[in-house]
C-alpha cells in the first residue's frame, strides 16, 4: 500500500504526491527546519517559545477548521449510532473479562467481585461522560488531544498524548500476542508452540511471534480500506463474541450453586475496592472510540448513544460473567489465569475451553481493530498540529482514511509485538490511561467554568483554588489508601475536602459555558468525582510503572525542546497570520461594499 504525501508547508498548503517516497519536507516542512541557520535560530529562541507555548490554548473554531483542514481531504461520515454502540462493545469487551476475574475473585473480592465489577464499571462510565460531552462538541480525530489542547494548552495536551499512544503500541503489541496463545490453545497447544525460539536473542524477546505481525497487518488493511467496512467487520464479529458469552452464560448458570456466594465479601470492603482497581482496565478502550468523532453523521445524537449505551451493556455482561464464575465454582478454588477454563472442567464441561478460546479470540480481534483505528486517528491529529511529522496528517482521497498514521503505527505494534514476549508486556502497563482520564475531567471543569475574555479575575482565581484543592485531596486520598497506616482517620480529612471543595465550586463559581447539544449532568460533581476516582485508582499501580512514566515522558520533553516546540510553534504562528490575513480581507470587502452602496 502506497504511502500518501500531503506535500505540505507548515500551514498545510502545497501539492499532493503519492508513492512511496518521503522527503525532508514530509517530517520538517517547518520554517525552523529549512537550513542549519534557521534551526539554530529557532534554538536560541526556545525559551521565548517555551513561555509562548506552555499555556498556548487553541479554540474550538481552529480545531473544527483550520487544523483539520491541513489533512487537504476529509475523513467520510458514515457512522451513525449504531456503529458507534459496535465499536464501544469491540474496543472493550476483549479478552480482559477472561484474564483479571480470577485474580480478582480468588485474592481481593471472593464473591463480591460482582459489585466490584460495578464500582469499576460506574468509574469508567463516568469518564464516558465527560469523553462524550468533548467528543459531541469537539467531533475531530484527536479525541482527548483535542480536548486537552483547546482546555489545557498545548504542553499538556502533547505530554498526554504521547504516553497514550506508548500505551495504545503496548496494548496493541499484547493483544496481538494474546491472540496467538488462545489459537495455539484451540489446537491443544502450548501458548508459545506458534512461535520460534532464537536463543542468541535476549531472555522475553527471543520468542519471535508471526502469527502477532500477520493478524496486525490483516487489521490495518481493514482500517485502511474503509471504517465503514471496518464497522461492519466489526459489528459482525462482535455480535458473535456475544452470543459465544451468552453460550458461555447459559452453560455455566446449568451447573450453579447458590451456596458459593457464601461468605459474600471474605475480606470486606477494603478487598472489594481493592479489586475494582484491578478491574477497572477490563473497561479501558472507549477513549479511543471517540476518536470515531469526525466520521459520524450525527454527533449529538451519535456519540452519546453509541459511547454511555455500549459502556453501559458492557456494565452487564461484566457483572453476569462474574456472577456466572461463582456460580459455578468457590471463589477461593478459582483458577488466577485460567478462571473460566478450569471453572468449566471442575464441573466437567472441558468442551467448554474451546468455546471461551473462541470467545477471547473474537473479543481480541475486535480490540485489535478498534485500537489501531484509535492509534491511527490519534497520530493524525497530532500530525495536523505539526508536534508530529505532518505527512502523518494525510488523508487518502479515495478511501477517507488515515492510511499513513495507519501503517505507521501498524508497523511500530508489529515489531514490539514480533519480539516483546506478554511477561514483559505486562509489566509495561502504563498509567497513562487513568492519568489522561483526570486530565480529561479536569479540562472538562475548566471548559464548563472557564470562558477566555468572559470570566472575570475573581471567578477565575476561586475556579484555580477549587480545582486545586479537589485535585490535592483527590490525591491525598490517594496516599492515605496506599499507605495504609491511618486507617479511615486520613479520610475524615481528605473526602470532606473533596466535597466542600466541589460543593463550594457549584455554589460559588458561575457557569460560563453551556454545552451547544449534549451535555454531562450533575456538574460539577461527575468530573470532579471522576477525577478522584481515577487518582485513587492511580495509587493502586506499582512504582515501577510510574518510573517508567517518568522516563518516558522524559524522553517526550526531549523531543519537544528540540524538535516538536519548534514545529508547532512555526504551524501556529502561520495559523494566526492565516486568521488575521482573512479577517483583514472581511474588513476590506466588508468596506468596499459600503462604498458601493
Amino acid at each position: 500500500m502506497a504511502i500518501e504525501s500531503t506535500g505540505v508547508d507548515g500551514n498545510g498548503s502545497g501539492s499532493k504526491r503519492r508513492g512511496c517516497g518521503c522527503t525532508k519536507q514530509d517530517f520538517l516542512p517547518e520554517q525552523s527546519f529549512q537550513s542549519c541557520k534557521s534551526y539554530l535560530n529557532a534554538l536560541s529562541n526556545t525559551k521565548s517559545r517555551i513561555k509562548d507555548r506552555l499555556l498556548a490554548r487553541s479554540t474550538d473554531h481552529i480545531e473544527l477548521h483550520e487544523v483539520r483542514d491541513r489533512s487537504r481531504h476529509e475523513m467520510q461520515k458514515t457512522l451513525n449510532w449504531w456503529d458507534m454502540i459496535w465499536f464501544g462493545i469491540g474496543a472493550v469487551l476483549g479478552s480482559g473479562i477472561f484474564v483479571l476475574t480470577g485474580e480478582a475473585a480468588r485474592n481481593q473480592a471472593g464473591p463480591a467481585v460482582v459489585v466490584s465489577y460495578l464500582i469499576s464499571g460506574i468509574t469508567a462510565l463516568l469518564s464516558v461522560l465527560c469523553y462524550t460531552e468533548f467528543s459531541v462538541e469537539l467531533p475531530v480525530a484527536g479525541g482527548s488531544f483535542t480536548y486537552l489542547r483547546v482546555e489545557l494548552g498545548d504542553f499538556v495536551a502533547y505530554i498526554a498524548a504521547g504516553n497514550i499512544l506508548f500505551e495504545y503500541v503496548v496494548s496493541g503489541a499484547s493483544v496481538a500476542r494474546s491472540w496467538t496463545s488462545y489459537l495455539a490453545t484451540l489446537f491443544n497447544q502450548d501458548p508459545d508452540s506458534f512461535r520460534f525460539h532464537v536463543s542468541s536473542i535476549a531472555e522475553g524477546y527471543n520468542h519471535l511471534d508471526p502469527i502477532a505481525v500477520a493478524i496486525s497487518v490483516i487489521i490495518c488493511m481493514a482500517a485502511c480500506l474503509s471504517t465503514k467496512m471496518s464497522s461492519k467487520f466489526n459489528s459482525t464479529t462482535t455480535i458473535v463474541h456475544l452470543i459465544v458469552l451468552l453460550f458461555i452464560l447459559i452453560a455455566g448458570l446449568t451447573k450453579a450453586d447458590p451456596k458459593h456466594f457464601s461468605p459474600f465479601a471474605p475480606k470486606g470492603i477494603h478487598g472489594i475496592l481493592k479489586a475494582s482497581s484491578v478491574l477497572f482496565f477490563a473497561y479501558v478502550g472507549f477513549d479511543g472510540v471517540a476518536t470515531l468523532g469526525e466520521e459520524v453523521k450525527n454527533p449529538g445524537r451519535d456519540i452519546p448513544i453509541g459511547l454511555i449505551g455500549s459502556m453501559s451493556i458492557i456494565i452487564v455482561v461484566y457483572c453476569l460473567l462474574s456472577a456466572t464464575l461463582i456460580f459455578m465454582q468457590p471463589y477461593d478454588q478459582i483458577d488466577v489465569d485460567a478462571p473460566f477454563t478450569l471453572a468449566f472442567q471442575a464441573v466437567g464441561m472441558k468442551w467448554a475451553n474451546y468455546i471461551v478460546a473462541i470467545g477471547a479470540l473474537k473479543g481480541m480481534t475486535t480490540v485489535l481493530l478498534a485500537n489501531l483505528l484509535g492509534q491511527a486517528r490519534y497520530f493524525t491529529h497530532i500530525g495536523r498540529t505539526h508536534m508530529a511529522p505532518p505527512f502523518l496528517a494525510a488523508i487518502n482521497e479515495k478511501t477517507g482514511t488515515p492510511v499513513n498514521a495507519t501503517i505507521v503505527m501498524t508497523i511500530l505494534n508489529s515489531i514490539v509485538g514480533f519480539f516483546t514476549s506478554l511477561d514483559v508486556l505486562a509489566n509495561l502497563l502504563s498509567l497513562a490511561t487513568l492519568f489522561i482520564f483526570s486530565l480529561v475531567a479536569l479540562a472538562l471543569l475548566v471548559r464548563r467554568y472557564y470562558a477566555r475574555g468572559e470570566t472575570a479575575c475573581s471567578d477565575r482565581n476561586k475556579l484555580i483554588g477549587f480545582l486545586v484543592l479537589i485535585v490535592g485531596s483527590s490525591i491525598a486520598t490517594a496516599v492515605n489508601w496506599a499507605v495504609g497506616n491511618n486507617g479511615w482517620i486520613g479520610f475524615t480529612v481528605t473526602v470532606p475536602v473533596w466535597f466542600l471543595a466541589t460543593l463550594g465550586l457549584k455554589l460559588v463559581v458561575k457557569e460560563a459555558k453551556n454545552p451547544k447539544l449534549w451535555g454531562v449532568p450533575l456538574m460539577p460533581w461527575i468530573p470532579s468525582a471522576s477525577i478522584a476516582i481515577n487518582v485513587f485508582i492511580m495509587a493502586s499501580i506499582d512504582s515501577a510503572s510510574y518510573m517508567r512514566f517518568g522516563i518516558w515522558t522524559l524522553l517526550l520533553l526531549v523531543y519537544y525542546v528540540f524538535i516538536a516546540l519548534h514545529a508547532s510553534y512555526d504551524a501556529a504562528k502561520e495559523t494566526t497570520d492565516t486568521i488575521s490575513m482573512a479577517a483583514a480581507t472581511n474588513i476590506e470587502v466588508g468596506g468596499a461594499s459600503q462604498v458601493d452602496h
